[in-house]
């Protein structure tokens, strides 16, 4: 009997619309929009009592930094900007440290290169184990010279195995990855250095084009001697 009266179409009930006479107002509120609006009021309404109990138990002599170093604008807090924060010595003694960690990245890299080297081989040059071979006339030793070149060509990078040869192309992969990595280290290395330099006291200015014998990708600059005492 259920499954039948669900089978029977049902009135749609519409909800009320606003009157003609209240057009102006907009939508008729309903009573989940006056909830939501309800709560939004009473949130607010904390907020407020909050912030009034904080101004009257307040303490008058209250101080902390931010009082002097931001300001209100058009009723907004602003911080001031901290372009001055440091001074010119410690600039400096940052940016040796920054040098410093590059520096030693580089030279991990570098160390890395060369283990890599040490260990990878490359299958195209001749083995590092010789053999000595003895013949008794030059005929001979022509023989064994062109038995032993046959081997070595025959064991080629096709003849080892799989894991091997997968082994050895990411190895190979890796080396050309940390060469390309100490090349832009060595490039920050070169840029941070130059900064550094430029940072440091004495008369100093960059050279046009047509003064700079060896020509480079960057810019260059020309100190002015001075005396020594």
């Amino acid at each position: 009997m259920s499954s039948l009266r669900n089978a029977l179409p049902r009135k749609a009930h519409k909800e009320r619309s606003q009157p003609h006479s209240r057009k102006k107002f907009g939508l008729l509120e309903k009573h989940k929009d006056y909830v939501e609006r309800a709560r939004a009021f009473h949130r607010k309404e904390e907020t407020l009592q909050k912030l009034k109990e904080k101004a009257a138990f307040r303490n008058p002599d209250e101080f902390y930094f931010k009082m002097i170093k931001s300001k209100t604008v058009r009723g907004v807090h602003r911080e001031e900007g901290e372009a001055n924060k440091y001074t010119k010595e410690e600039l400096m003694l940052m940016k040796t440290q920054d040098i410093g960690y590059i520096l030693q990245k580089l030279q991990t890299e570098k160390k890395k290169i060369e283990k890599l080297n040490a260990t990878l081989h490359s299958v195209d040059n001749q083995s590092s184990t010789q053999h000595v071979y003895y013949a008794e006339d030059r005929t001979e030793a022509r023989e064994v010279r062109a038995q032993a070149s046959e081997h070595r060509e025959n064991h080629s990078f096709e003849d080892l195995p799989k894991d091997i040869k997968r082994k050895t192309i990411a190895s190979y992969r890796e080396l050309e990855a940390r060469r390309s990595r100490v090349k832009e280290l060595e490039k920050i290395y070169m840029d941070m250095a130059m900064q550094k330099e430029l940072q440091k006291k004495g008369r100093k200015r960059k050279l046009r084009e047509d003064e700079i014998v060896c020509p480079t990708a960057g810019p260059v600059f020309k100190w002015r001697q001075e005396r020594k005492r």
